[in-house]
């Protein structure tokens, strides 16, 4: 490894997007290391990280760079799966994917690549990064915007960094980056955040990569696609329960209330079923009476409110303005809607959105100007 202000340590995680991000940075001129991010995974689960690692070394053998491994299965136990855990255990529905990045891709992988020498991290995410001036500005220029038409690229104010949405609103990740710092960001890219999922394939084809027509993964962080309620019933005693009309009469059976999420439809047994059979949703939870109540109205009901609060706040670039209109996802790939940012301390802040809105505490709501996002909060 060559120890220079152009070395950018890329997380290749055996996907194509990673790949292809790791060819763009090389073709770039960048010193390129492929760094393989290993984490945990419970015994009951398929193991698939070595099927992974194997691909990624394969990625990093074809372009010609180095491959090293990160070891953050501690990392990812404690500060993933048993915060996913725990907030279950409450009643919550956190996102395990958004502590993933906080923990894991920005965390213990920036420190991991910082001591090996590298100035840069990058992954495959479909998200943005534009820049005022840093200390390795001339050699970001490629992936601050489509470069192919000659257009300068936007940049942010003096001396920050903002998060913008990914070019393919389909693939858009910037909803799980809400954590992310102008200290994250300062060192961070992301190659293919101004290309479509068609243009990555088609560079994955150029570049002859062993991953071009791999899936694309599904689920969980690194866990994959798994079912949630089978995964936290390990850890998780379930208990029978019922299920409660609006009137609170007992119309089915579940198997325990901290295995649900508002607005849910599924996981439940209705046994006494009405005429119309139409879908029943989740719209409350009693984890002491371990009842839910389940309903065929979610958002047209007079209870629900278009005032949510959250807590653990970050904002990226700046604190949203008072009274001027903001967009807000509550859940990734969620609808985009419009909402007014109180920020009631430095750490909380009331959403006022212009529609009833069904969120559930320890879900992510983020909020964007336009194509920035602004950062976000958990709900209360």
């Amino acid at each position: 490894m060559i120890k220079n202000n152009k070395t950018v340590f890329v997380g290749v995680s055996g996907g194509v997007d990673s790949s292809v991000s790791a060819a763009l940075l090389k073709e770039q001129g960048y010193n390129v290391v492929g760094v393989f991010i290993r984490t945990w995974t419970p015994d009951f689960i398929e193991c698939t990280w070595r099927d992974e690692r194997r691909d990624a070394m394969r990625v990093c053998a074809h372009l010609g760079i180095p491959f090293l491994e990160c070891d953050a299965e501690k990392e990812y136990k404690e500060g993933v799966a048993n915060y996913m855990i725990e907030e279950y255990k409450k009643g919550r529905t956190p996102n395990p994917d958004v502590m993933c990045n906080r923990e894991v891709k920005f965390g213990v992988f920036w420190n991991f690549a910082k001591s090996h020498g590298a100035t840069a991290i990058a992954t495959g995410h479909y998200a943005q990064v534009f820049r005022s001036q840093s200390s390795f500005q001339s050699s970001l220029t490629p992936f601050l915007g489509v470069p192919k038409n000659g257009t300068p690229p936007p940049v942010a104010s003096q001396g920050l960094c903002e998060l913008h949405t990914g070019i393919d609103s389909s693939k858009d990740q910037s909803y799980f980056l809400w954590t992310l710092t102008q200290e994250d960001l300062d060192h961070t890219l992301f190659p293919i955040g101004h290309l479509k999922k068609t243009e990555v394939r088609k560079l994955a084809e150029k570049y002859k990569l062993p991953t071009a027509v791999k899936k694309d993964s599904q689920g969980v962080c690194f866990l994959g696609p798994l079912d949630m309620k089978d995964f936290l019933k390990h850890y998780i005693k379930s208990e029978k329960g019922n299920v409660l009309n609006e009137k609170r009469e007992v119309i089915g059976v579940h198997e325990g209330a901290v295995f649900f999420t508002l607005g849910e439809r599924h996981g439940f047994t209705i046994t006494k079923k009405e005429n119309n059979e139409k879908p029943f949703y989740v719209i409350s939870k009693n984890i002491k009476e371990n009842t839910i109540t389940v309903s065929e109205r979610v958002l047209h009901r007079s209870d629900l409110c278009k005032d949510i609060n959250i807590l653990n706040t970050n904002w990226i670039s700046k604190i949203p303005e008072k009274d001027k209109k903001y967009t807000a996802q509550i859940r990734y790939h969620g609808e985009f809607l419009d909402c007014i940012v109180n920020c009631t301390s430095p750490t909380c802040a009331e959403i006022i959105f212009d529609k009833n809105v069904l969120v559930d505490s320890g879900q992510s709501i983020v909020i964007y100007d336009k194509d920035i996002c602004l950062g976000g909060g958990i709900v209360r």
